[in-house]
């Protein structure tokens, strides 16, 4: 048991190159905060994270200036949405001169929730009529009998992703709500209820309105899908860092590198 652990490992961080940040179920300032210290200890480091909320991903990147004097690099929202879906997205852009839309609509299914609580409880503070703060609030029995009336089905729209603010900074869209993230999650099978795919609509400078879809297989899990991109991300900030480059950036600013 510690009372600090992060002061710990600030203590033997002269070991460390780089840190993976991958916890769910957290207040929006938790992990920005977590950085924050890491920059004011004048620690030299790669940061990547797996955040989803806007609001989090926004407070990172207040963070860049503290992070560009410590000479570190933050890779933020380096997951799948936002991650390896929005970075899809910016590749898919360059084939129109206007993009209208992009739709994220994912699929995530598992064997049962009790191994997934934090963030089953995370999606269910996304649902009409819950919040956050509700969904943290509740049993587990109350969440058994949620999940109960839904035959184990969790159906959210209009999802609170950063995808949005993170297409918005390089130009993809001009503004948010022209991204859309939702999904279906099975809390009771492994299989995916629906395939999780990236639509972006637009008009080539032709005058033609078309879309591209990036598919994601069905048997990729929602961890392979998490933490492949999260350690290629890792891989472009020692990259980035090598090359003097420091600060906060978003998945959609660099494509990730491939780890082998």
């Amino acid at each position: 048991h510690c009372e600090d652990p992060l002061g710990e490992i600030l203590a033997m961080s002269d070991a460390l190159d780089a840190v993976v940040v991958a916890l769910p179920n957290l207040p929006n300032e938790f992990i920005p905060g977590v950085i924050e210290r890491f920059a004011r200890a004048k620690r030299s480091l790669i940061f990547v994270d797996v955040l989803k909320r806007t609001r989090a991903v926004e407070l990172m990147f207040e963070l860049d200036a503290l992070v560009k004097e410590a000479r570190s690099v933050v890779m933020t929202g380096c997951g799948a949405t936002p991650g390896l879906l929005a970075a899809a997205a910016v590749l898919a852009a360059q084939s129109f001169i206007e993009v209208e839309k992009v739709d994220i609509w994912w699929g995530v299914g598992i064997a049962n929730w009790e191994a997934y609580k934090a963030t089953i409880r995370e999606d269910i503070g996304h649902l009409p009529g819950y919040t956050v703060e509700r969904a943290k609030a509740m049993s587990d029995q109350e969440v058994d009998a949620l999940l109960e009336r839904t035959n184990g089905l969790l159906e959210l729209r209009h999802m609170e992703h950063a995808d949005d603010v993170l297409l918005q900074r390089v130009g993809v869209v001009d503004a948010l709500d022209q991204v859309e993230v939702g999904g279906v999650k099975d809390t009771r099978h492994p299989k995916k209820p629906v395939s999780t795919t990236m639509t972006l609509t637009g008009v080539t400078f032709e005058g033609k309105r078309s879309r591209h879809q990036f598919i994601l297989g069905d048997e990729t899990t929602m961890a392979a899908n998490v933490i492949g991109p999260a350690l290629g991300y890792l891989k472009r900030g020692l990259w980035l860092k090598a090359h003097g480059i420091f600060g906060v950036f978003g998945c959609t600013e660099f494509l990730p590198m491939v780890v082998r």
